[in-house]
């Protein structure tokens, strides 16, 4: 059974470089042909970091594999061992953080790395040593503190109620729909400031826009983003009555008003047709059977591993293979996710009157963020939640990018 497992991780480790492999050939080639949407300059930049960030997911990868064998072959059995004598249900709370703290621990210089070097090199970090050790310790504390009670709440319906699994999957849900609900106005708050929209003028168009789609809010906010990062974006939070409209204060000094109205338009699109209920539901069906999987668990497995099948070792086990696991899912949800996003356009063309300002926006987001607008199509069919900008853009009726021949040009990376 753990030489199954082992098989099965190794795949998906083989995969993901593979897909990596691919990208970084594809973009390689593509970086050195004419620029679309960007200046050469940018063209040129956004593939470097494309290509570099490919290349730190390709290390990323490797060390999640080692640290996958060292937890299988040994890891497990130790923490098992340091907790022996604990009552059941402190000692899964105790065993997770031991493993969520050793992972964290792991990953970290993947973060810093990614914070400080290569994001400090394309000139998106504005964060500080100060600000990021404030961040991971707010996170990791927040964390540990959630681990904690969901771990000691699953191992208590564990031993004491019958088809453990559905109950435990029952309540991970809820946890998961609850903090959607407290995220915009109890969680983001602690990383950082909310405060109303000061433009009155947008402000109304704002509401009367949130009216014409039947969107109730708490208003509309500008978050201080741009005190960690360059990039723009905007997002509704929260589900319920704690929605709320949160625009990116980097966003407002690069888009103008007609185009950021598209892009809220193109955001309430996704409210309009219930996506992030959708999404939700979707998530709760792949939880779902992977509960049911877990709690069907072959005994031998625990023996193999040299560990008492205590509710401890299971959720070590499930939180060691859920990235396994939803990896076979994923391109399931980035295809649905894709083509709400296309459905989300339309319905900003729609509500906001004209493609035009929806086109111009999305032109801006890929510059001011220096996202690389072609991708290979493994990596579009696994990763992309959004389908290629340019494809957006022929969708939305723009007629300035001819890309037919770009594409044929590069089919030969398949092979790279």
């Amino acid at each position: 059974m753990v030489e199954v497992l082992s098989i099965i991780f190794f795949l998906y480790v083989l995969i993901k470089i593979y897909i990596s492999v691919m990208q970084i050939g594809y973009v390689s080639k593509a970086k050195d042909m004419p620029p679309v949407l960007m200046k050469p300059s940018s063209w040129i930049k956004s593939a470097k970091y494309l290509i570099t960030n490919e290349r730190l997911k390709i290390l990323e990868t490797l060390v999640e594999y080692a640290l996958f064998i060292f937890w299988l072959s040994w890891g497990i059995r130790w923490i098992d061992t340091m907790t022996w004598n604990i009552d059941p249900v402190i000692q899964a709370a105790i065993a997770v953080n031991i493993f969520l703290i050793v992972n964290y621990i792991v990953e970290l210089p993947f973060t810093i790395y990614q914070t400080f070097v290569i994001d400090e090199r394309f000139k998106f970090n504005h964060s500080t040593p100060e600000l990021f050790i404030k961040d991971q310790i707010k996170g990791g504390l927040l964390t540990l503190i959630i681990a904690s009670i969901l771990s000691a709440s699953v191992a208590w319906i564990i031993i004491n109620v019958p088809s453990w699994w559905f109950f435990s999957f029952l309540l991970i849900f809820s946890v998961i729909v609850l903090l959607n609900l407290l995220f915009p106005t109890y969680i983001a708050p602690l990383f950082n400031k909310f405060t109303p929209l000061e433009d009155e003028a947008l402000n109304e168009k704002i509401k009367k826009l949130l009216q014409k789609s039947g969107f109730e809010s708490e208003g509309v906010f500008v978050v201080d983003a741009s005190k960690r990062d360059a990039r723009l974006n905007a997002y509704f939070g929260g589900l319920g009555k704690s929605k709320r409209v949160v625009l990116f204060d980097t966003l407002l000094d690069k888009l103008s008003n007609n185009e950021l109205l598209a892009v809220l338009g193109h955001e309430l699109g996704h409210f309009k047709h219930n996506d992030i209920y959708k999404n939700i539901a979707m998530l709760g069906a792949i939880l779902f059977v992977g509960f049911y999987i877990l709690g069907h668990l072959p005994s031998q497995l625990f023996m193999e591993l040299g560990v008492r099948e205590t509710p401890a070792m299971i959720e070590i086990l499930f939180m060691l293979l859920i990235s396994v696991y939803l990896f076979i899912f994923m391109p399931v949800m980035s295809l649905v996710s894709r083509r709400n996003e296309y459905e989300a356009d339309r319905y900003a063309v729609e509500i906001h009157g004209n493609s035009e300002d929806l086109i111009s926006a999305l032109k801006k987001l890929v510059d001011e963020n220096k996202s690389f607008p072609l991708s290979h199509k493994l990596t579009i069919f696994f990763y992309h939640s959004h389908p290629p900008v340019v494809e957006r853009l022929k969708a939305l009726g723009d007629k300035s990018i001819m890309f037919e021949n770009r594409d044929e040009a590069l089919k030969g990376d398949c092979n790279i």
